[in-house]
């Protein structure tokens, strides 16, 4: 038994081999999705390794450092290869084993190959092409609401990977870390991304595959790109634009009531926010607390937001699209904006006024009595609520439990302030706007006024004590008395002191005799009185300084 099982085994190793009558295929790898596999008339890159059954090498593409290039089923290869190709996808391995009748035959091939050799070839398949293929596009993401798609002659900046058919990067824009800036459709581009790129929307993203007819040709690219080879582009669009856009604008919000819409030369506060196209941030005045303010159509901003912030009303929101030429040009800020961007600005207008601006006056509630006006050197005591124009609260003398109280003409109030007060009643009501030249200018109030803004009060007179004529600080309500001076000079000594003087004046004043400029402190006005008729200044008045107001026109006391 044990003979005849070692004699089996002898006859089974020196058995001759079966003749190999066709091609056999061993998939010894096969890619986890397969968009296309390789027909009759494709043209082909693969590299090989080829060997005899023993596994000595013949060829290999690897040595030459190449892929070897051909078309399949034209008769450019030996039939065995062109039967094994059919239907491989790219990065697919195969593993061939090709009879001599299917290969080189009874003749063999030189002093490479003897004849009725069965040949081994270990195949890699790196790209497939078909000279009628055209730039395929498969785009991936689709934002919504898309407006425009890229044209002939439209500026686009984009990031891209540009990989060969299996999957080999050759370039990229995100490792330079900046977009690719071209122009389409006017030959700055090879022929299949000047293709790929027409429709597309800002944001999108697609993949553009192209033959090498559309790429690089027979002779790729001199370094990273081979000849013969289909390229692979993973496209971001970023922005694009047309040379010949002006800015667009969106209008968001509209207020109802709109008396003033904004003309060049006018003074405007505005918040925003700066985005680039695809949405990325840049800068937002919301971050810094604090309004933009710039005068418009003066070439203080960039031309494209001197235009977007024409004829806007207060309370407005608008968004405006400005084209790089309108705004920071092919070189960008050099930081956060890159060159040959398109710019989008959310914006809020605040406020705006023009120097030329008077103060606003508009009557909400005049009284049926109003015949007894306000006027320069009256005190008043005023209610008064205090805005900016887009309703943010200032101030509130109601909050306080109180009036405001001053004397018109006396630079207690703003200007704006004490030309609205003037020419009211008691029991008006008014809204008053005051454009910033006539309020609190450039610089504001710290914490409490924003340089720059228009002020809105609402205001209300409750009292009004009438002033003195304009250059008196006391007048008398009846006939002065002959004696004055010595109705003053209490101890009859020829001169008056301070302390008698300021005994006198008060006494008119409490009998009705005599009255006191409103709204000044009574004591500081003595004094002011009493000094300008103590001509030499010691202290005393005597009969010979003594003088009343129509005695001198110069002196405005008494």
């Amino acid at each position: 038994m044990l003979l005849q099982a070692l004699l089996v085994t002898v006859v089974s190793c020196n058995a001759p081999p079966v003749p190999l009558e066709d091609i056999v295929i061993e998939k010894t790898f096969t890619p986890p999705s397969c968009d296309r596999a390789v027909r009759s008339g494709d043209f082909v890159r693969y590299h090989y390794l080829g060997s005899f059954p023993d596994g000595k090498k013949f060829d290999s593409s690897y040595d030459r450092g190449s892929t070897y290039n051909v078309f399949v089923g034209k008769k450019q290869l030996i039939e065995g290869m062109d039967k094994a190709l059919l239907d491989m996808c790219v990065n697919e391995r195969r593993l061939v084993k090709i009879p001599p009748k299917l290969a080189y035959g009874e003749e063999g091939y030189g002093d490479v190959i003897p004849p009725n050799s069965i040949l081994h070839f270990d195949v890699l398949l790196l790209d497939i092409w078909n000279p009628e293929d055209k730039v395929q596009i498969k785009t991936y993401y689709l934002p919504e609401g898309c407006t425009r798609t890229v044209q002939v002659s439209d500026f686009v900046r984009y990031h891209y990977n540009g990989t060969l058919l299996d999957g080999t990067l050759f370039d990229s824009s995100h490792n330079r870390m900046r977009t690719y800036d071209t122009y389409v459709g006017i030959g700055w581009l090879i022929a299949g991304m000047d293709q790929g790129l027409l429709g597309m929307c800002v944001g999108e993203k697609r993949i553009i595959t192209m033959p090498p007819s559309l790429g690089y040709g027979e002779n790729g690219d001199g370094s990273d790109i081979p000849g013969q080879a289909s390229l692979v582009f993973d496209v971001h669009l970023i922005d694009f634009h047309n040379p010949k856009d002006s800015i667009a604008v969106e209008m968001v919000y509209v207020p109802e009531s709109c008396k003033r819409k904004s003309k060049a030369g006018d003074f405007v506060r505005y918040h925003y926010n700066g985005t680039l196209q695809d949405g990325t941030f840049f800068d937002s005045s919301h971050s810094r607390n604090r309004t933009y303010d710039t005068y418009i159509g003066k070439g203080y901003v960039i031309a494209g937001m001197d235009e977007g912030l024409l004829g806007v009303c207060i309370g407005e929101r608008r968004k405006i699209t400005i084209p790089p030429h309108l705004a920071y040009g092919e070189e960008g800020t050099g930081t956060k904006i890159p060159g040959s961007a398109v710019l989008v600005f959310d914006i809020h207008v605040i406020d705006f006024h023009n120097p030329s601006d008077t103060v606003d006056i508009q009557t909400v509630y005049k009284p049926p009595d109003c015949s007894i006006l306000s006027k320069k050197g009256d005190f008043i005591k005023y209610h008064y609520n205090a805005t900016l124009m887009d309703g943010t609260l200032l101030d509130s003398t109601y909050t306080y439990g109180k009036t405001y109280n001053v004397v018109l003409g006396s630079g207690q109030v703003v200007i704006g302030m004490d030309l609205g007060l003037r020419d009211m009643c008691v029991g008006e009501k008014r809204k008053v706007i005051i454009p910033p030249h006539l309020g609190y200018g450039e610089q504001g109030v710290d914490g409490e006024v924003p340089g720059s803004a228009v002020l809105v009060f609402d205001i209300e007179i409750i009292e009004m004590d009438p002033g003195l004529p304009e250059g008196y600080m006391f007048v008398w309500n009846s006939d002065v008395s002959p004696n004055v001076f010595a109705e003053m000079d209490k101890n009859s000594d020829g001169q008056v002191d301070s302390v008698e003087f300021s005994i006198y004046i008060h006494h008119q004043v409490a009998t009705g005799n005599g009255k006191l400029a409103p709204g000044f402190s009574a004591t500081s006005i003595i004094d002011t009185m009493f000094s300008n008729q103590d001509r030499n200044a010691d202290g005393k008045i005597t009969h010979e300084e003594f003088k009343l107001k129509d005695q001198e026109e110069r002196h405005d006391e008494l």
